[in-house]
Order: structure tokens, then C-alpha cells, then sequence
């Protein structure tokens, strides 16, 4: 839906499941419990079976609305493995029967730090058909950085756990669940190279890079600087991608490719023009929008409604349902030869200044710098 240059969604097609609302690890740049917003203090930890039985309806009704063909449900949290496997497995297989009923398929994808990815989780994975997206952030010493036990105990080592549990999903039997690494950049804490070189060791079939959240107001380290770390970061890991045959998918990479090749849509919400079809939804039910909102304020990512009270349908109309598209961005933004394939960046990352929004993204620059390293070596 389009209106004025303001892109706004018709319908979702991505539910992000807050399964469990509490974490195993104690990371300092999370998104969730360290940043603005202080909503999950107050949320079960488990997400209740009349919650997921609401859920489930709810996405099947949605799914019969727009006449949707697949539909993905991704497990998240903190970390949802902490649910337990007879949640996960209740879920996903009234998911499925509700939304087959519905005409649509259903993808299940779990997003783990891995600390409890052993073998009989995978097990009870593989009987469900459900994929798995690791977190870890490097090597060793850049994967305990920032990553720490329970109340920020560093004794501790999770990298060593989170690879342990690589190698058992690296097994034939399992391999075909390895959705891919998600990988938080951070530019302090050491070489790119050997940051992609150390993810690329574990032959994943995709990587995603994630810029750390934060607002003008609320920078993370390096961000909004004129060296643009971040960028050069990227930049960097992109040449060594390049370099090595391009491995695996790469989702930033290759969307900032496609844009500049044929003007095709993003698969990341890191960039693009177009709205993301994704709605979060929180272990007590309540409808909230990009969890990178957290950075913004407390209740910033909050939609005013939850699944008991509103339909997906009836969330899209919400006051703040989030808004993209050209004309939305603030004038730097709209002034910029980049901003059909930057997009503005994170919604999140334009906050600030006492300007709401409309600001350019605090990773401007690094975006810039990024899109016009792709944009050179496309050219080459």
C-alpha cells in the first residue's frame, strides 16, 4: 500500500514468536534487555498455551484474509530453547495444522545462542522439520567479548559451547536444519577478515551481519563517527567474501547487490526502501514492531494492541504502524543519489536529536561507505 511515497504493509507474512522472554546469556549490546526498553521485567517468561493457542488462530486467520501461500514463524526470545522442547514442539505442530487448514504452508525457524543446542534438542528439531539460526560473533575472543553467563559472569565460555554445538548441527543427519550465522559487527573487536574467516569455518550456508542498535541519542561505540568504523568493517569482510568465491549467502551483501544490479527488493531490514512483512509478537501476546525499536525508548516497539484484543489485520491500522518508502525519510535522506538502496537504514538508527526520525540513519556514513564499495566492485 502506497500513499504519497509512504510505503505501509497489507499483510504479514513473518510472525517473530517471543517463546521465552529471558536469556541464558548476559550479552552487553542486547537489544532486548540492555538497551531503552524495559517491557519483558513485567512479561511470563514462557509464552502460556492460551497465548499460543490464540496465536496460531490468529495467523490462520490472517493467512485465510490475503490468501497467503507460506507463512514463517520464527522461534525467538532471549533464547527459546528455554521453553522446552514440549512448548516448541506444541507449537509448531498446532501452527502447522491451523495454517494448513488455512491453505498456506508453514517454514519454522529458531534463533539460538546455542548453549542448548545438544543432541537431543536436535533430535526433537528434526522431527519437527524446524531450522536453526546460531548467533556467534567471530572467534573466541571477539564471541566472549560482548557475550557473558548470567548477571555478566565472564567465568564462563560460551564461544566454546555455541561451536560445540555447530559441530554436532554440521552432522549429516542435521545439517539440512542449519539456517545460517547471525553475527553482530563490531569493529573494536578485531580483524574482519578473520571474524568472516572464523563464521566461514563452520560452513554455514548463509551469514547475517547486524549493525549493534542504537539512536543518535544512544550511539553504540563507533556509530555516527566520521571514520564510520562499521562501514569499513563491512566493507572489508565483503572483500574477503568476494575473495573466497562468495561461499554462502551473505543477506546484506547480496541485497545491496540485487538493488544496485536490477533495483530488486531487500531480504534484510537493514536497508530498502520497502517495509519488512514481519510483526513481533510477545510472550504475553502483545503486537509489538521491530524489536530494534527497544533502542529507541521504553515501549517504543509496543503497537497499542495484542492478539486478544486485535486481529493482524486490524494491527496494521494501529496509530505508529511503521511507515517506509522515500517520503517518509527526512530531507537529507530524500536529497541522496543512495536512497533507493539505503532506505534510511533501521528505523531505529534515525532516532534522535530531538527529531524523532526524521534524521539520517547514526550508520549513515558506514551504509554509504558500504553501498558505494558493492556499487565499485560491480563495476569493475
Amino acid at each position: 500500500m502506497t500513499t504519497e511515497g509512504r510505503t505501509r504493509l497489507k499483510a504479514f507474512d513473518q510472525f517473530v514468536v517471543k517463546l521465552h522472554s529471558r536469556c541464558n546469556l548476559a550479552c552487553d549490546y542486547c537489544y532486548i534487555y540492555e538497551l531503552q526498553d524495559t517491557g519483558w521485567r513485567t512479561r511470563p517468561r514462557t509464552m502460556p498455551g492460551h497465548v499460543r493457542a490464540r496465536l496460531t488462530r490468529r495467523i490462520a486467520e490472517h493467512v485465510r484474509q490475503h490468501g497467503l501461500r507460506h507463512v514463517r514463524v520464527i522461534l525467538h526470545g532471549g533464547d527459546p530453547l528455554l521453553a522446552g522442547g514440549d512448548v516448541i514442539a506444541e507449537l509448531t505442530v498446532a501452527a502447522r495444522e491451523a495454517v494448513g487448514a488455512a491453505g498456506a504452508s508453514t517454514e519454522v525457524i529458531l534463533q539460538t545462542n546455542g548453549l542448548l543446542l545438544d543432541e537431543r534438542t536436535l533430535e526433537l528439531l528434526l522431527r519437527h522439520d524446524i531450522r536453526v539460526g546460531v548467533s556467534l560473533d567471530g572467534d573466541e575472543r571477539t564471541h566472549n567479548r560482548h557475550r557473558h553467563g548470567p548477571a555478566g559472569s565472564r567465568d564462563t565460555n560460551p564461544h566454546a559451547q555455541t561451536t560445540a554445538a555447530l559441530a554436532r548441527l554440521r552432522d549429516p543427519r542435521y545439517r539440512h536444519l542449519f539456517a545460517g550465522l547471525l553475527c553482530v559487527v563490531d569493529p573494536e573487536a578485531g580483524d574482519p577478515v578473520g571474524t568472516f574467516d572464523a563464521l566461514a569455518a563452520h560452513r554455514p550456508p548463509a551469514i547475517d551481519f547486524l549493525l549493534p542498535h542504537g539512536t543518535w541519542d544512544h550511539p553504540a561505540p563507533g556509530a555516527g563517527t566520521p571514520s564510520a568504523p562499521h562501514g569499513s568493517w563491512l566493507c572489508a569482510a565483503f572483500d574477503r567474501w568476494w575473495q573466497t568465491g562468495r561461499p554462502m549467502r551473505v543477506r546484506p551483501f547480496e541485497s545491496i547487490m540485487a538493488m544496485c544490479r536490477y533495483g530488486a527488493g531487500s531480504s534484510t531490514e537493514l536497508i530498502g526502501t520497502l517495509p519488512a512483512a514481519a510483526v513481533v509478537i510477545e510472550s504475553d501476546g502483545a503486537i509489538t514492531w521491530a524489536g530494534s525499536l527497544n533502542a529507541v525508548a521504553d515501549g517504543a516497539a509496543y503497537s497499542g494492541g495484542s492478539i486478544f484484543s486485535h486481529s493482524f489485520d486490524a494491527a496494521l491500522s494501529l496509530p505508529g504502524v511503521p511507515e517506509h518508502g522515500v517520503e517518509s525519510l527526512c530531507r537529507t535522506c530524500r536529497a541522496c543519489s543512495l536512497v533507493t538502496i539505503c532506505g534510511g537504514g533501521l528505523r531505529a538508527h534515525r532516532h534522535g536529536r530531538g527529531r524523532g526520525l526524521a534524521n539520517p540513519s547514526v550508520y549513515c556514513r558506514d551504509l554509504s561507505l558500504l553501498i558505494r564499495h558493492i556499487q565499485a566492485r560491480l563495476t569493475v
